[in-house]
């Protein structure tokens, strides 16, 4: 048999894959990892553990295929997911055999997300984690609040002015954790970690371009929240739909601003209440001292029946030996020195 050059077999291979190929397929796989540069995006696909193949989307289709999905989803391309892309094959004898994706359909990743959001939610509630938060008691007052948000986002700055200017000294301690992408969910859970003494927790994100917010669907996130100490008060900025954070929490707000809103006014309605409170003390002590002073009154009245001077002016004597009230003749015997008390004075007598 002839022998071929390898750039030679290279080449045939190349040409039966043109040959018996069709010009582009729709594939299912799972992004494994995903890096882009020089405006090119290079993925690694795999199928489980049975298949694995290398994937680019170069520059000019790139750009186009990101907005369109994230117009649909809400959210960017990532390690992860699971998407529907339609590829070309393409074999290098260099570089290999690879996909060059040139379409995707956000409808398969949509429908994936929401399978995946509906396990996290069914284990949540198998798991009696779902309402755990709704079990924890509100503080009277919420003062002082640990904000797990990016030091820098639009959204904590916007939080920090509606409280700063309220008529009310809240106390706040930031606990910066990363808000998105793949390592949100460990940072916000080694923020909550770090967290102890406060009233409450508020878990706070917005400003900016729409972009991943699966974190806050994920279990592992969820799962340490609904069993947090304290309440968790969550502002996502989420305008397509509830995440499941927002389910587990103690109060869902949509935005940062939202949840600094509720924070004043719940601090409105705790000082109507103690106003309130303040109103029917008054009304009560002012009421409890008419009734002492009728009391009083009616007391007054009595003594004044009582007294014996009004006896005396009726015609009623009183009689005294050494000082001692006669109440009976046989106190007295003859020659007995007494006196007898009249309304008009006394005299000294001998009986």
């Amino acid at each position: 048999m002839e022998a071929l050059t390898l750039t030679e077999l290279c080449m045939l291979i190349g040409e039966a894959l043109d040959d018996s190929m069709a010009p582009s397929y729709w594939v299912q796989a799972e992004i494994s990892s995903l890096s882009t540069k020089g405006g090119h995006m290079y993925l690694e696909l795999i199928d489980g553990k049975t298949a694995k193949m290398r994937a680019t989307c170069w520059a000019g289709t790139q750009e186009m295929l990101n907005a369109y999905f994230e117009s649909e989803t809400g959210q960017r391309l990532q390690a992860g997911m699971k998407v529907l892309v339609e590829a070309e094959v393409q074999y290098h004898p260099v570089y290999g055999l690879s996909l060059s994706i040139i379409g995707i359909d956000p409808a398969y990743t949509i429908g994936d997300i929401a399978q995946q959001r509906q396990k996290t939610i069914a284990q949540l509630q198998a798991d009696g984690l779902l309402d755990a938060q709704q079990l924890l008691p509100l503080p009277t007052l919420i003062r002082r609040i640990a904000v797990i948000s990016s030091p820098n986002a639009a959204g904590y700055e916007d939080f920090k002015h509606q409280l700063d200017n309220s008529p009310y000294r809240f106390e706040t301690q930031l606990f910066g954790a990363t808000m998105q992408g793949e390592g949100a969910v460990k940072s916000i859970i080694a923020a909550l970690e770090g967290i102890a003494g406060f009233d409450a927790v508020a878990i706070i994100r917005g400003g900016g371009a729409t972009t991943d917010l699966s974190c806050f669907d994920n279990y592992e996130l969820c799962a340490v929240c609904a069993q947090f100490d304290l309440p968790i008060l969550s502002g996502i900025g989420h305008t397509r739909d509830v995440s499941v954070l927002d389910l587990v929490a103690h109060e869902a707000l949509k935005t940062p601003t939202a949840v600094a809103e509720w924070l004043i006014h719940r601090m409105d309605e705790q000082m109507a209440k103690v106003a309130d409170l303040m109103l029917r003390l008054q009304r009560t002590a002012e009421r409890q001292i008419l009734i002492r002073r009728h009391r009083v009154e009616l007391l007054e009245q009595r003594l004044a029946t009582c007294n014996p001077e009004r006896i005396y002016q009726r015609g009623y004597s009183l009689l005294t030996k050494n000082g001692k009230i006669i109440r009976s003749v046989n106190e007295l015997l003859p020659g007995d020195k007494v006196t007898t008390h009249l309304a008009d004075g006394s005299r000294d007598l001998t009986v």
